[in-house]
């Protein structure tokens, strides 16, 4: 069979839709300043669906900072890798700083979130060794287990005596391999938003030898005292062997980091193929991303702000009987039986009856019959905002219970 025949024939789970979803559901443009409200298809919208948590892409310091450091130095500086010549002591300084703020010995900067942890992974065992990981646990985890060469257990989502069990297996395999354990699990579940139970699963460090890594990309900034993270929030930051974390959601930036103890930091500096093969961080990224953990640990009330908002659209959702799952974090998913049809539909109705722009998630992402909404509040949307979204999803809620929504009509997505 020619490769692109087979391509064409079978477009993949998602890409079977594309000609339905295309620039509407999957590869929307917003258009206007990163804000609560943004254009879509011409008219305003109440955007819920960027991980803009503390309003910091468009912060005014942020943006001079952003505008004179790609003046002063252009995208291109520095050239080539960091093992090579893409060094600067800027790199260094966000790196210091991104270690004291976690409370870890050392830290490397790495290009992306989802290219970095999958290399970090990958750097950090080899066949010999085992993985037990969290079901639940996000692509980057998933895509970095499946390039390791050893054994890898998967534990049900959140549940410690589940992962015990695979931490008995492992125990057991590496008792004949002569390997190591990595356990990785998430800190926020950037889908469900609940916490990974990361006090329980550091208490097991007691009954079994292992190392864990966390990706804590929607905690770094928005969970504990002062925003260093789910590990901070649950008392736990210190026996956390390896944090993970991404510019691309509190910082509202591009780029993530790894921390550790130092020596350990030094080995992933020579052997993470992502960061050994790949041109380094732009400086203005880095000066950018200084200014932002600057604002980060200077300006609390952007934390308390966004804080504030949660709590405010949360409860307001759960008065009004929606299931909000276990979520404990400021990830905001609203559950709601119906058909891919009836979902469809629905968010077509919020985008354009009432202006509301939400990411919508169904079959094959979550079971069939179930539509989650995902909603991603940040300090910089206002009461107005929220008050408007809560009346939006008591009417289209009613108009899924009536069967508005399950009527034998074809899906029309509006024409741009």
């Amino acid at each position: 069979m020619d490769l692109f025949e087979k391509l064409l024939t079978d477009r993949g789970p998602l890409g079977k839709h594309a000609r339905l979803m295309h620039d509407y559901f999957t590869f929307p443009k917003l258009e206007g300043d990163i804000a609560p409200r943004m254009v879509f298809r011409g008219k305003e919208r109440i955007v819920w669906s960027l991980n803009n948590y503390l309003g910091l892409a468009n912060h005014p310091d942020v943006r001079r900072v952003d505008a004179e450091a790609s003046e002063e130095f252009g995208l291109a500086y520095p050239m080539g890798s960091r093992m090579m010549s893409g060094n600067s002591v800027h790199h260094e300084r966000l790196e210091q700083e991104l270690s004291d703020f976690v409370g870890k010995e050392s830290t490397f900067l790495l290009n992306f979130g989802y290219q970095g942890i999958l290399s970090a992974i990958d750097a950090l065992v080899d066949r010999r060794d085992v993985i037990v990981y969290d079901a639940e646990s996000h692509a980057c985890i998933v895509d970095g287990v499946r390039l390791h060469q050893g054994k890898r257990f998967v534990f049900k989502h959140n549940d410690v005596e589940n992962c015990e069990r695979q931490l008995k297996r492992a125990t057991e395999l590496t008792k004949e391999t002569g390997g190591a354990i990595l356990v990785i699990t998430e800190g926020v579940f950037g889908m469900g938003g609940d916490q990974g139970r990361l006090r329980e699963i550091v208490a097991l460090k007691e009954r079994y030898n292992f190392r864990l890594l966390v990706d804590d990309a929607h905690g770094f900034g928005t969970m504990g005292k002062t925003g260093a993270g789910t590990g901070e929030e649950q008392g736990v930051q210190e026996e956390i062997d390896l944090y993970f974390s991404t510019f691309a959601k509190s910082m509202g930036s591009i780029g993530a980091f790894i921390s550790s103890d130092k020596q350990v930091i030094e080995y992933l500096q020579y052997n993470m193929r992502s960061q050994i093969f790949a041109k380094s961080l732009p400086m203005p990224i880095v000066l950018g991303n200084l200014k932002r953990l600057e604002l980060l640990r200077s300006q609390p009330d952007l934390k308390a702000n966004l804080w504030k908002n949660v709590r405010l659209l949360q409860d307001g959702l759960r008065e009004r009987g929606f299931n909000l799952g276990d979520t404990d974090s400021c990830v905001t998913p609203v559950y709601l039986s119906g058909s891919i049809p009836e979902a469809s539909k629905l968010t077509i109705d919020l985008r354009e009856g009432y202006g509301i722009f939400c990411s919508a998630v169904m079959y094959p992402v979550i079971p069939k019959g179930q539509i989650l909404l995902r909603l991603i509040p940040t300090s910089v949307h206002s009461e107005a905002d929220i008050q408007e979204t809560l009346e939006a999803f008591s009417a289209v809620a009613k108009k899924l219970q009536d069967g508005v929504y399950a009527e034998e009509t074809p899906i029309n997505v509006p024409v741009g």
